[in-house]
């Protein structure tokens, strides 16, 4: 699948058939992640694959309930090593540049996925302790977004996009 296709058809899938990921799936995921950009090329990410049904649900009650976290095959857990970019960049590198890579990594992710056939969704809002405690993730590591994949059970229709003229600005706003 071309880049530009990716970009476009890519949706947030939250039904999944039962069918399985594979590891090799997964490798590539996470091969796609990593060649994400990184400042000052630091790399702070960490990537916890969670097929365990009990921690998926765990993960799921820490996402606010979102059931479908549970019910999709493998779920892809990203976390920024803040001490990583502490080390490079001190404060800005832990509140601003680990977010940025990782965000990056997790876009990767979306796309490979949508490339290969399969679904995820970026879901950011959970209780990043409760999830720190089901994955035993240490200080200094911290969850940023929670990605289920597995193969769509659903066909989202496109989502509508502000137009280019509203969203673009030469020079000043």
């Amino acid at each position: 699948m071309e880049v530009f296709e990716a970009i476009k058809t890519r949706r947030s899938i939250r039904a999944f058939t039962n069918q399985e990921v594979s590891e090799e799936e997964v490798r590539r995921l996470i091969d796609a992640a990593r060649h994400a950009p990184s400042a000052g090329n630091i790399q702070p990410w960490e990537f916890v694959i969670v097929r365990d049904p009990h921690r998926k649900r765990m993960l799921a009650a820490a996402a606010l309930n979102e059931t479908f976290i549970e019910e999709a095959p493998v779920v892809i857990v990203v976390c920024a090593d803040e001490i990583q970019s502490d080390g490079g960049y001190g404060a800005r590198g832990v509140t601003l540049y680990c977010l940025q890579d990782t965000a990056a990594a997790t876009q990767n992710i979306l796309l490979a996925a949508c490339a290969l056939g399969l679904g995820t969704c970026w879901v950011g809002a959970f209780y990043e302790e409760e999830v720190r405690k089901v994955l035993n993730v240490p200080r200094g590591v911290r969850p940023v977004a929670i990605v289920p994949v597995g193969h769509p059970a659903e066909k989202p229709g496109p989502r509508q996009k502000r137009p280019i003229t509203e969203i673009i600005h030469y020079e000043t706003f």
